[in-house]
């Protein structure tokens, strides 16, 4: 199937009037979802083609500073996917992003690079993101797409939406139309600084005593060590 196919069928699934995200839903309006197909999600081929996408699209956020802009990693396989399988190649591409950003660029000071800290993002090109996953196999309904998907969500566009009246308003909203998606809220769903995100990356449910296995190895900064 050909790439341009495939971003159209996720935009379409992003469309559809019962996704409970109405940011995506939003961002797909505005034209400011940005997607790039790779391969295989256990595949480190695209690696690379991946991280220079996400510098691109880094580089047009800072350039515009829009709100409700992202970036979604779209893979061709696997599309018979379990929850497990999900995050085992979840962090095995992130990790590999990771290692490859941490050759050209810091960690965002404005994050912690503890992955277990309630204060991390995912940095790239030292721009934090919060990181959704999608996949076929999800127990979660909002976080079922055919093919795997992972979206980069700027961290700073929650912030500044966090210091807006919307933010509190659109966030139960988006609970709300989870609830009726979904039959419940996410279980995994924490404000930013009351648990580590990555415990909503993949969309398993994971209990508290889960460690996030990425391995941050980027240079330190004087305002953002490493320990």
């Amino acid at each position: 199937m050909g790439d341009q196919i495939i971003i159209e069928e996720y935009f379409s699934h992003l469309r559809n009037r019962s996704f409970p995200c109405v940011a995506a839903r939003e961002a797909v309006s505005r034209d400011k979802v940005t997607c790039f197909v790779a391969d295989h999600l256990a595949c480190p081929y695209n690696d690379d083609q991946i991280l220079q996408f996400l510098y691109a699209f880094v580089d047009d956020y800072r350039a515009s500073n829009n709100l409700y802009s992202s970036v979604a990693i779209i893979f061709k396989g696997p599309v018979e996917i379990n929850e497990d399988m999900f995050d085992t190649f979840l962090w095995n591409r992130l990790q590999a992003i990771a290692d490859l950003d941490a050759d050209n660029y810091f960690f965002d000071k404005r994050v912690s690079p503890d992955p277990n800290a309630s204060t991390f993002s995912f940095s790239i090109k030292e721009e934090a993101f919060y990181i959704i996953g999608l996949h076929a196999g999800s127990s979660r309904p909002s976080r079922r797409f055919k093919y795997p998907v992972l979206v980069f969500n700027p961290h700073e566009q929650f912030e500044k939406l966090r210091e807006t009246p919307a933010y509190d308003k659109m966030k139960n909203i988006v609970r709300k139309r989870d609830i009726t998606f979904s039959g419940s809220v996410n279980p995994m769903l924490e404000d930013f600084g009351n648990a580590s995100e990555t415990f909503q990356y993949s969309g398993r449910k994971n209990d508290k005593q889960w460690q996030c296995p990425l391995k941050i190895k980027h240079a330190t900064t004087d305002n953002n060590s490493i320990t």
